[in-house]
């Protein structure tokens, strides 16, 4: 192969790279907001709603990817704690693959991640890898922060 040939060709693989680079930057730049709770639904009450953003409450939030095997299989948790804790505790989630932001401002290391916050927003605890609903309960009675019956 004669020398122009190949400097063509290593242009055009250096040009598909810089190509590839720039989109995935767009791509990240287009994230969905991190603090979109797991699924709101319709159903939710508008006064549980305005109470749910005044209030003060002990935040669980779930850093995972939706595609990844683990994070799945605590979506339906995360939900059913969303439900049964309204108002008493906020749940949210935040794949970490569509906002790779997220990961670095909370340094996920492993996902999915639980983090526990009390009622001001202060970090009580982390966990990493699948975590059970009745063991997510008992985590809180654990750490002292009360949100109401439920589970337990």
């Amino acid at each position: 192969m004669k020398t122009p040939a190949k400097i063509v060709i290593i242009l055009l693989v250096v040009a598909a790279v810089a190509a590839a680079i720039v989109l995935k930057g767009n791509k990240s730049h287009n994230a969905p907001n991190p603090s979109t709770p797991v699924a709101a639904t319709a159903a939710e009450s508008s006064a549980a709603a305005v109470a749910d953003a005044t209030a003060k409450l002990p935040k669980l939030l779930d850093l995972g990817a939706n595609k990844c095997i683990p994070c799945k299989a605590m979506a339906p948790i995360l939900e059913e704690l969303k439900k049964e804790y309204a108002g008493k505790m906020k749940v949210e989630f935040i794949d970490v693959w569509q906002n790779e932001d997220a990961g670095k401002q909370y340094g996920v290391n492993m996902i999915p991640l639980q983090i526990f916050f009390d009622a001001n927003g202060k970090e009580l605890f982390r966990h990493e890898g699948f975590f059970g609903k009745e063991d997510i309960l008992a985590k809180w009675k654990e750490l002292g922060v009360d949100i109401g019956g439920g589970g337990l």
